[in-house]
């Protein structure tokens, strides 16, 4: 009885040494891979995200997947980097030119119309700073420098800001192309993942969770990039200044699911200012239209081959982002689905298939 005792006691203290160690080990590669994660993780994304295009390019390329991967990553990056250069080649080379002008006196300020005054809230403030600025520059960058350095700071951070993210989103595009090119072991991984954590239903959720991916990509990337090419493209014909700018804080604004009329609104005002009464009025049915498109897209590509309804997928993602950032809009929605689907098995476990398909016809019978 002592022995069995002893043996026992030993069998348990080198279970314990053996689980320590596996968990230091899973410490200590999460601890290495820390600085990565985020990026293999939108590398993911992406790569699911581009998937349907992958495999329509690779069947016309023989099914060569490394070549395949290459070309469609290169895409990726010049898609990305193009617009990104040119706008802050553009930025850059405004701002060298406001600088040169203000200092040489030769830039001019036109004077404020009065309609401004009109403006709810803030038309008498504006004008007098207009009017100021108009009569005087140097006058009012002085009395203004506050704000100003204040203004200069917040967007030199946000500059910054936006050039890491943007070379984070580079190297993920690369991740993701080597994702696509091992899209077989890929999926075989995920699969066998999927199938050791949940066991028959693990393929399902892997696959689910492909789809949701998809989804999301679609309903909030898709529409918001919609969203601002058609904004972009009534800036451009309206000639409003900075209009790739504002193009860009409209597509981060449909990202995070706020209105493109944010920047649209004060787009208006200013033709209605600057241009003819039928020109203004034309401008601001354009933008009405390109606020709607989000209402029109959005209950058509998201949630599109997810079996679950768009209400869940949409929390999930607004929820994520809220909690997590950008990559919080995909892992939210792939989360909120996975819960959702568990609930709906707990809560048909044990019905029948007839009382199950009782329960869905209650409402019509009523």
């Amino acid at each position: 009885m002592k022995q069995s005792t002893e043996d026992h006691v030993t069998r348990s203290i080198e279970i314990f040494i053996r689980l320590g160690l596996i968990i230091a080990l899973v410490i200590w590669c999460f601890q290495i891979l820390q600085p990565f994660i985020t990026t293999i993780v939108w590398g993911m994304i992406i790569a699911i995200a581009l998937q349907p295009p992958f495999n329509w390019l690779l069947a016309r390329m023989g099914y060569r997947y490394g070549l395949t991967a290459a070309i469609l990553t290169v895409i990726a990056m010049a898609a990305l980097l193009t617009p990104a250069i040119e706008l802050s080649t553009a930025m850059v080379q405004s701002a060298s030119n406001l600088t040169e002008s203000i200092r040489d006196g030769s830039y001019e300020v036109p004077p404020a119309p009065d309609s401004v005054r009109e403006w709810p809230f803030i038309g008498d403030q504006v004008h007098t700073g207009w009017s100021l600025a108009s009569n005087n520059l140097q006058a009012a960058l002085q009395q203004y420098s506050p704000q100003l350095r204040k203004a200069a700071s917040w967007t030199l951070s946000t500059a910054a800001g936006a050039g890491l993210g943007l070379l984070q989103f580079a190297i993920s595009i690369i991740v993701a192309g080597f994702f696509l090119a091992y899209s077989k072991n890929s999926a075989d991984f995920a699969r066998r993942l999927g199938r050791r954590l949940a066991g028959e239903t693990g393929e399902k959720y892997a696959a689910l969770a492909s789809t949701t991916v998809t989804s999301v990509a679609q309903g909030v990337l898709g529409v918001a990039f919609i969203q601002a090419l058609l904004a972009g493209i009534g800036f451009v014909v309206m000639d409003i200044p900075g209009a790739g700018l504002w193009t860009l804080l409209v597509l981060i604004l449909g990202i995070v699911q706020l209105s493109p009329g944010l920047i649209i609104i004060p787009t208006v005002i200013y033709v209605f200012t600057t241009a003819s009464t039928p020109v203004a009025i034309a401008y601001l049915i354009w933008g009405i239209a390109v606020g709607l498109v989000d209402n029109i897209l959005k209950p058509i590509l998201l949630g599109r081959g997810v079996p679950v309804p768009m209400a869940v997928i949409f929390l999930g993602a607004i929820g994520g982002f809220i909690t997590t950032g950008f990559v919080g809009l995909f892992v939210g929605a792939v989360v909120m689905v996975m819960g959702y689907d568990l609930f709906m098995i707990w809560l048909t476990a044990g019905e029948t298939d007839e009382a199950i398909e009782a329960i869905e016809a209650a409402p019509k019978q009523g």
